[in-house]
């Protein structure tokens, strides 16, 4: 195989016989999908970056790597610095770069099915500082030279029943034609993959640890749907499911069926469509309404059915993830254990449940001093032991028909030092500060934010990353529109029904990571002669928190209080749930585990 510096060589010369003199390399789909198929991941072929969140840059002399401050450490460690300049987002992002750097008069190219329309205004605005001009092309030259790009997958859909859904496919497009109707809309072009998934109520397994299909939809204002997709991953039953309001197409239809709405009034959403959608529809003539993707927020706001199997999931998956807690409590301390066996190992308690259908995203089990890699992936070359004195970072979820999972722990292995436990227990007073939060309707999640950080900023720390991201049902583990993040999001005012994470951290490079995560749903709170109407958030993820790293003497009474509750309740649904040979053990160690501070 190649070396990553023969591949940046090879496009090099690709692009100069495409007479570029730069090309912008993202790390996403046609879809704007955060997680992507293994024929979509051209950052992580040309420079060996395996995050989820990136783009690259490549000119003739120079090439430069953007990354969020999640992903520090990680780029670092694996993409060549002497070939590659490390740039942070949001301190710069590419179209400020090029600006800066692309020669006067360059030609700098992009995938036009690969970006938003935003992006490309400000690319060629940034560009035109230099008198420089932004090229969509027509083939992708990372494509033309990677030999050995996989296919996209063929995998079969398959239906997602009303049982889990908790709505049929007909309601939600019907509901979705009111909207259309009242808003003097023709059609709506979607294009996010989970959006489809959850208005056609089907799944796939294109994308890994994602369950969804790659597909394009219109939907009409009468109801009438058009779904585009490789016709051999179609089968009878999805035919029957989808009923004969939907008429399927062939994937590569799509934009000539995008041309055909000429004179036609078309939403599509700015910020999950990319450019090339917008370009075609221009050339049609069709009047484009740039919203959002009508799906979104409803799919965001879980119905009863969703909650009901969210907390099934929740239930199964925390017993699951105890009895992986009790055997690292046994065994991590014998030493001989890794990350990627530990990773294993939780992933078998959770295959042995016999409902995990995969994992929601790769396990991230980071030790001593990976742990400080927020998105860190072990590797055979990475991977480090299990040692006593250190601490054990382990972030993960599964993918349930019933519901999406995710949640981080992070345990001592053997005794751990004075400053571990001060900051891993500044870290649960902000994680029990956002989960005790009750607030008036209307509150955004950038509002909430700082709850979980006041502890740690009262003492000069903080952590790089979001406090809080929306879960899908069965769908994405990052899931739109709500947010808890003082930054790249926030904005959307939190509702009843929606399905966000809490799990604020603490990073100290080159020694250990700490974070602890949970699940909450926001619900609505009665409050005595409230002026207005109130939510709050109801913890759904249920697994002891290690009591070994919490200094009580720097908790508030109310603060140990939650602990203690938040454990009780986590006995009263993990304990019915633990039998087999090691019951009686793993049942004493939970009751432990669970024991009032």
């Amino acid at each position: 195989m190649s070396t990553y510096e023969d591949r940046l060589k090879a496009l090099r010369a690709q692009l100069k016989r495409q007479s570029l003199d730069g090309f912008v390399v993202p790390l996403t789909d046609e879809h704007l999908s955060e997680y992507v198929g293994g024929y979509a991941q051209r950052l992580a072929w040309l420079t060996g970056f395996l995050g989820s969140a990136g783009s690259a840059v490549v000119m003739p002399e120079e090439a430069a790597i953007f990354i969020d401050g999640r992903y520090t450490l990680q780029v670092r460690d694996q993409v060549d610095g002497t070939h590659w300049d490390y740039q942070s987002v949001p301190q710069t992002s590419v179209a400020a770069w090029l600006g800066e750097h692309a020669p006067d008069g360059a030609r700098i190219g992009y995938d036009p099915w690969l970006h938003t329309r935003r992006w490309v205004e400000d690319a060629t605005k940034a560009l035109g500082k230099k008198d420089a001009t932004l090229v969509a092309v027509e083939t992708n030259p990372v494509d033309a030279v990677w030999d050995d790009r996989p296919e996209p997958s063929k995998a079969k859909l398959v239906p997602h029943q009303e049982r889990y859904a908790g709505k049929t496919s007909a309601t939600k497009r019907s509901e979705i034609g009111d909207w259309m109707k009242a808003e003097g809309i023709d059609a709506t072009v979607l294009t996010a993959l989970d959006s489809i998934a959850w208005t056609f109520n089907i799944r796939g397994a294109d994308v890994s640890r994602t369950p969804v299909a790659l597909a394009y939809a219109l939907l009409h204002a009468d109801g009438k749907a058009e779904l585009f997709v490789e016709p051999e991953k179609i089968d009878a039953d999805v035919r029957a499911h989808l009923g004969n309001a939907v008429t399927i197409r062939d994937r590569a239809e799509f934009t000539s069926a995008l041309s055909d709405l000429g004179g036609k009034a078309v939403a599509v959403d700015p910020e999950r469509a990319v450019a090339a959608i917008f370009e075609t529809l221009d050339k049609a003539k069709a009047t484009i309404r740039s919203v959002r993707d009508p799906a979104v927020l409803p799919k965001a706001i879980k119905n009863a059915t969703e909650i009901a199997g969210h907390k099934s999931a929740q239930a199964r998956d925390g017993a699951a993830l105890s009895r992986f807690l009790h055997w690292l409590s046994v065994e991590g301390p014998k030493g001989g254990q890794t990350e990627l066996t530990v990773a294993d190992k939780l992933q078998g308690f959770r295959e042995a449940t016999g409902a995990l259908m995969d994992l929601s995203f790769d396990t991230i089990a980071g030790s001593g001093p990976n742990g400080a890699i927020v998105h860190y992936k072990a590797s055979e070359s990475t991977s480090r032991p299990v040692e006593a004195g250190t601490l054990l970072l382990v972030d993960s979820g599964g993918q349930y028909r019933d519901g999406t999972t995710d949640i981080t722990r992070t345990m001592a292995i053997g005794a751990p030092s004075a400053e571990m436990k001060t900051h891993f227990t500044l870290v649960l007073k902000g994680h029990v500060a956002l989960a005790q939060a009750v607030f008036p309707t209307g509150t955004r999640g950038s509002q909430l934010d700082v709850l979980a950080r006041q502890y740690l900023w009262a003492q000069g720390l903080d952590y790089a990353h979001g406090t809080g991201h929306g879960v899908g049902s069965f769908l994405s583990v990052h899931e739109g529109p709500q947010r808890i993040a003082t930054f790249g999001g926030g904005d959307e005012p939190l509702q009843s029904g929606m399905i966000l994470s809490n799990e604020p951290g603490y990073y100290k490079t080159g020694a250990y990571g700490i974070r602890i995560e949970n699940l909450v749903l926001v619900v609505e709170r009665e409050i005595a002669g409230a002026e207005k109407p109130f939510l709050a958030f109801e913890t759904q993820s249920h697994a002891p928190i290690d009591r070994a790293l919490i200094d009580v003497s720097l908790l508030s009474d109310s603060e140990r209080a939650w602990v203690d509750a938040y454990h009780a309740r986590t006995l009263e649904i993990v304990g019915p749930q633990l039998d087999g040979a090691d019951a009686s053990e793993t049942r004493a160690w939970l009751e432990a585990a669970c024991a009032p501070l």
